[in-house]
């Protein structure tokens, strides 16, 4: 199958484009100065005579050192009046071309962020998308059969002067050819389905009545999780609606069956019937036996959910990295997904990057910009802040995201992403930060012989203190006893204290009170990512943060209480 799927894609002029597209992007590689510096000139000269062009004179800046100088980092919030004003107007405010399309994500403050995309900005996403295909293609066989693809909605609405906004992504998965459209499970409408419960209800049916897929990809592994929590809560009817070919009637899509390619199988139902009566539950195994990779975030708190994930997957399965992408920008490309070379695109973005400490000590952000350096600067092992220069409008954006050097592709870095730059927490000077909040919880929940589907740890800078609210996989039959909570948060505190010598210091003289343990009901993590994505968080691209600070959370933990 894997021939014949490659040969299609030929005929379809596909493979061929894609395969000049890695060979240019691997020789730029060796050259990553020079690649860096044609596409800053070419950005700021298209973009020279719009009015943030002007502003920042862009015709005169003659390399990075004069940009830098140039024009100071900058946050969506220092952007969005150009952004909202060139959409009202038309006036060039930000691009030459006007914007086609809105990528919209969750923002900092109450109004949603709206990044522009012009019709060359959509093309260059899927080209880049083509690529990583291709890339997998050419190293593995997980495309041999089809592929099941979790994506956001197309459209979502439209700005005040008529321009859709949705999910980039689910964009350009709704308006692939008939060729590549048949190679997925899921059609693009299901994105469209509003309802939460509904749509992953109709996924899970989607996916159980198909046999074929050999590959699944999704932005959040999370969501693969999720969607199997579903399936089996939900067995009986999802086997019910393979066998007769119907939706189950709490899809709210009860007549759209046969638009879904939804076609009754009886034998299939029963075949998943035997697996279910066998085992109690299903898993990805058992429904599509053929699997043979995921394509998905591996890395930050997304590596949690890869380890619950795995167990549910076919013997040796890889998990691949699906790359540094995000709302503002395809920050990276997996060019040998075996290897996991996730390099920029550097032929598309100019970035730049800020070295972590020297970032977060800063005294104000005249210091930081100036503090930037390019892509063929960075060292093996070290971890940056990204600031990211787009065709489609963002100039030196600070995507406060922390990326660290993991290898090399002859003289470009492979970068992987650590965590957010919000996630770091300081109430007393400490700066805990996500991943060490992550490494001590997870290692003392497994001490317990138990796993947490979600935890947070919260710093409440009232009490100066944590507070960490985990729901155990023991919650669902029994209340964990007192002691429990005791002993988790003794071995927490033994990992932070051993972890960051700042925390140590700070328990030691009292500065930071004892770390308190809260367990959570079961569906406790579920409830919060509905809220999360009912706040606007995109759900195929939520992400999980297991730190921040109580004030800025709103979820009520405390009504979720089983024990304290």
């Amino acid at each position: 199958m894997t021939d014949g799927f490659n040969y299609r894609l030929l005929r379809a002029g596909l493979a061929a484009a894609s395969g000049r597209t890695h060979r240019r992007l691997v020789d730029a590689c060796a050259h990553p100065r020079a690649a860096q510096d044609q596409v800053l000139q070419r950005i700021l000269s298209d973009n020279a005579g719009t009015v943030f062009g002007a502003d920042h004179r862009f015709g005169s800046v003659a390399g990075f050192e004069d940009y830098q100088r140039a024009v100071p980092v900058q946050t969506y919030e220092d952007l969005r009046e150009g952004i909202e004003r060139q959409e009202a107007t038309g006036e060039p405010c930000l691009t030459a071309e006007q914007p086609v399309y809105y990528n919209q994500t969750s923002g900092t403050v109450a109004a949603p962020k709206n990044i522009p995309l012009t019709k060359a900005g959509l093309a260059r996403i899927q080209r880049l998308q083509r690529l990583a295909a291709y890339a997998l293609s050419r190293r593995t066989s997980a495309l041999g059969g089809k592929v099941f693809v979790v994506s956001g909605a197309a459209h979502e609405g439209t700005m005040p002067a008529g321009t859709p906004y949705g999910s980039a992504s689910g964009q350009i998965y709704a308006s692939q050819g008939a060729l590549l459209r048949r190679r997925y499970v899921l059609p693009a409408s299901v994105s469209d389905i509003a309802d939460y419960d509904a749509r992953y209800l109709t996924m899970a049916v989607l996916g159980a009545a198909d046999d074929s897929v050999t590959a699944m990809a999704t932005a959040n592994p999370s969501t693969f999780v999720r969607l199997m929590d579903v399936l089996n809560t939900h067995a009986e009817m999802v086997l019910t609606a393979v066998a007769t070919g119907k939706l189950p009637a709490g899809c709210s899509v009860e007549n759209r069956s046969d638009q879904l390619g939804l076609r009754a199988d009886p034998e299939r139902a029963a075949a998943l019937g035997r697996c279910l009566e066998t085992a109690g539950e299903l898993t990805y195994a058992d429904i599509w036996s053929d699997l043979r990779a995921v394509v998905t975030w591996t890395g930050g708190s997304c590596g949690l959910a890869v380890e619950r994930l795995q167990p549910m997957l076919t013997s040796g399965c890889p998990v691949f990295e699906l790359g540094y992408l995000a709302s503002e920008v395809s920050g990276t490309v997996n060019i040998d997904p075996i290897e996991g070379s996730c390099v920029a695109t550097l032929a598309d973005n100019f970035f730049e990057f800020a070295e972590r400490d020297a970032w977060e000590a800063a005294a104000d952000e005249a210091d930081r910009g100036l503090q930037t350096c390019t892509l063929a600067d960075l060292e093996t092992g070290r971890d940056y802040y990204v600031i990211v220069t787009t065709a489609d409008g963002l100039y030196r954006y600070d995507m406060n995201d922390i990326v660290r050097v993991t290898g090399w592709v002859d003289r470009t870095p492979v970068l992987s992403f650590i965590q957010k730059g919000k996630g770091v927490t300081s109430i007393t000077g400490e700066k805990l930060y996500e991943s060490q909040a992550i490494s001590a919880v997870t290692a003392a929940i497994a001490e317990l012989g138990t796993v947490a589907p979600f935890f947070i740890m919260l710093a409440d800078e009232a009490e100066a203190t944590y507070t960490l609210y985990a729901e155990l996989t023991s919650t669902r039959d029994a209340v964990p006893e007192p002691s429990v909570a005791g002993d988790l948060a003794s071995s927490i505190e033994r990992s932070l204290r051993h972890a960051n010598v700042e925390y140590d210091a700070k328990r030691a003289s009292g500065r930071l009170a004892p770390l308190r343990v809260r367990f959570l009901a079961a569906g406790t993590g579920d409830a919060y990512r509905r809220q999360r994505v009912a706040d606007g968080q995109r759900d195929v691209q939520f992400k999980y943060l297991h730190l921040q600070y109580s004030a800025e959370c709103s979820f009520g933990f405390d009504d979720f209480l089983t024990a304290t």
